[in-house]
C-alpha cells in the first residue's frame, strides 16, 4: 500500500522537511495540533505498530531518540515536550504507515486536549 508519506519519503510530493537521516525522515504536519507538530517516519514500511518485528525494537527507537534530538536542537527539549504514537482506528491512526508525532511549543493539555 502506497501512503501520503511514502510519496513524502520518494520526494513524489513535497513536505517541509526538517530532520532527515539513513533511517528516519520528519516533517511538519499539515494540520498541526500544536505550535510544533512534527511527524518522524521510518523508510522502512511498516502499516502498524503492530507490524514492527519484535526483533527490531530499533525501529521505534529511532524514532524516538530522532525527536529527542530535533527537539533539543530546537531549543523546546527543556520546557517539555509530547511525543504519541497511534495504531490502528481506534487509536486514531489515519496514515497507515507507522510514524510519532512530536508536539511542543506551548503548554500542553491532558489527553485528547491539543494544549
Amino acid at each position: 500500500m502506497t501512503t501520503i508519506f511514502h510519496k513524502i519519503i520518494r520526494r513524489e510530493i513535497p513536505a517541509d522537511i526538517v530532520f532527515e537521516d539513513d533511517h528516519v525522515i520528519a516533517f511538519r504536519d499539515i494540520a498541526p495540533q500544536a505550535p510544533v507538530h512534527v511527524l518522524f517516519v521510518p523508510k522502512e514500511d511498516f502499516a502498524t505498530i503492530n507490524d514492527v518485528p519484535a526483533d527490531a525494537p530499533e525501529i521505534i527507537g529511532r524514532l524516538a531518540v530522532s525527536a529527542a534530538r530535533y527537539a533539543k536542537e530546537q531549543g523546546f527539549a527543556e520546557d517539555g515536550y509530547r511525543i504519541v504514537m497511534n495504531c490502528n482506528a481506534h487509536g486514531g491512526q489515519t496514515v497507515f504507515q507507522i510514524h510519532l508525532h512530536l508536539l511542543a511549543g506551548a503548554a500542553l493539555g491532558r489527553f485528547g486536549t491539543p494544549y
